[in-house]
């Protein structure tokens, strides 16, 4: 019997499939992605050099995190600053709880993080009392519609400018037939009094520099700097995957993560945040804590074969790539992190039993590993999840049942030939009714096997 995740995932993605209009956006804004980025990997000048030193610098930080993680705690705290290591989600919310509480503070302002998604901690927060107020675009018309970010990196890529405009027409009463200019001015009106006023500011961390104990930001409308600017406490939370060595590194995953992740050389705001502001500074934080999140990750790196998951630095990539991710969207897989990264992560995080079926929605074309700027082998890994599924036992006994009826039949030739070709249509049509033959036709075997056709057309010679 399939879990409640799998039936929500395919029916989601059944309706996603065959909605038209969600099809003509979708079609339309990851083919202005794709054309972007054409354009952007084309002025690198070895690509593939670039990403073979890329996944080379990931796989010795991954073996080296019990050096890496200390030495960026110890630097980060000689600044000022305090790190919280979280093991789950709900301690990770709870420490922010603390924080939130010893300050007295009643409102939150946060910058785009897929991190803190993970998490749910606008939910958690408003629990408490605490408004949490998003301030990238995208996510903050997510917010506003109640929804999940659809993208790792276009949070709303699934609305039309027309959605949106009739999104703030409700919220806001903004003209119906607002211009994208327009709505931008709307938003920016609202969150700037928010920066100001705000208690605390939350963001997540492109990367944690281990020699400088620094937090690395990339982002394209200054919201990660505003929220790290104004608010007397900063708050970051990060996975600990995040870390690399060297600031030196950064030459080479800023440039790697924009033009995969946007088409740009480089995204328009990139910040280096070294613990809280400092005596001789004019402005920043008070205070700056940064909360290392495990949350799965020590499960996934326990996994020899598959941990390069945790090499990945979230460009989405993939996701535009993905046959699958294109058709189905990113609601479909109700999981954080979708497409082919997230069906590779996720089943490690949160359970292969719960959600092994994310790594079998892949035609394994290998487009996802080709666009990897990291070198990640992603469709290699999804057969990988595939066999550690069937191996510790989280198939269903149906499943099961049906591959050893096929490889009883398979390695029984005489047991193949002995049922005709109208029997073994009558069969498959009636075995894949409501699953394959719901929006396709079956092929018609012929009535006659291969080897008695080649038996009674043996010895005559070609017309």
């Amino acid at each position: 019997m399939k879990n409640k995740f799998a039936e929500e995932f395919e029916l989601a993605a059944a309706e996603k499939a065959f909605d038209q209009k969600h099809q003509r956006i979708i079609g339309f804004n990851i083919g202005r992605y794709d054309a972007a980025v054409k354009r952007g990997i084309s002025r690198l000048a070895n690509l593939e050099q670039s990403k073979r030193k890329a996944h080379t610098v990931k796989w010795r930080v991954m073996e080296n995190l019990d050096k890496l993680l200390p030495e960026f705690e110890a630097n980060f705290i000689k600044r000022g600053g305090k790190v919280i290591w979280a093991n789950t989600a709900e301690e990770a919310c709870e420490a922010v709880l603390e924080i939130a509480r010893k300050a007295d503070a009643r409102t939150v302002i946060k910058s785009k993080s897929m991190t803190t998604e993970e998490l749910e901690l606008n939910e958690f927060l408003h629990k408490y009392g605490i408004e949490s107020l998003e301030s990238d675009l995208g996510e903050y018309i997510v917010q506003l519609l109640g929804q999940k970010p659809y993208h790792i990196v276009t949070p709303a890529m699934h609305l039309s400018k027309e959605d949106i405009a009739a999104l703030f027409h409700e919220k806001h009463g903004t003209p119906a037939d607002a211009t994208p200019e327009q709505l931008a001015l709307k938003a920016r009106e609202i969150l700037r009094e928010k920066y100001t006023t705000a208690d605390i500011g939350i963001t997540g961390a492109n990367f944690l520099i281990s020699e400088t104990g620094s937090i690395a930001l990339s982002e394209n409308e200054g919201n990660a700097r505003l929220t790290t600017t104004f608010p007397k406490i900063h708050i970051v939370i990060a996975g600990i995957e995040k870390v690399i060595p060297s600031v030196a590194d950064l030459d080479l995953f800023w440039p790697l993560l924009a033009t995969h992740g946007t088409g740009q050389n480089l995204t328009v705001y990139n910040t280096i945040l070294s613990g809280p502001r400092q005596a001789d500074e004019r402005d920043g934080p008070e205070q700056m804590y940064v909360i290392l999140l495990d949350n799965g990750r020590s499960d996934l790196l326990a996994s020899p074969e598959q941990r390069q998951g945790l090499y990945c630095i979230r460009c989405g990539a993939c996701l535009n790539a993905c046959p699958v991710y294109k058709t189905i969207g990113g609601h479909a897989y109700k999981t954080t992190y979708s497409g082919p990264i997230g069906s590779l992560i996720t089943p490690h995080m949160k359970g292969m039993q719960e959600f092994k079926h994310l790594s079998y929605a892949s035609s394994l074309c290998g487009k996802c590993t080709e666009v990897c700027p990291v070198g990640i082998e992603i469709d290699k890994m999804l057969l990988l999840n595939r066999r550690d599924a069937v191996n510790e036992g989280a198939a269903d006994k149906v499943e099961q049942l049906g591959w050893k009826v096929w490889k009883i039949a398979m390695t029984r030739k005489g047991l193949i030939d002995f049922f005709g070709g109208g029997f073994k249509n009558f069969v498959l049509k009636n075995l894949f009714k409501k699953s394959w033959l719901k929006h396709r036709d079956m092929p018609e075997l012929p009535k006659e096997s291969f080897r008695k056709q080649w038996k009674r057309n043996a010895g005559k010679k070609p017309d």
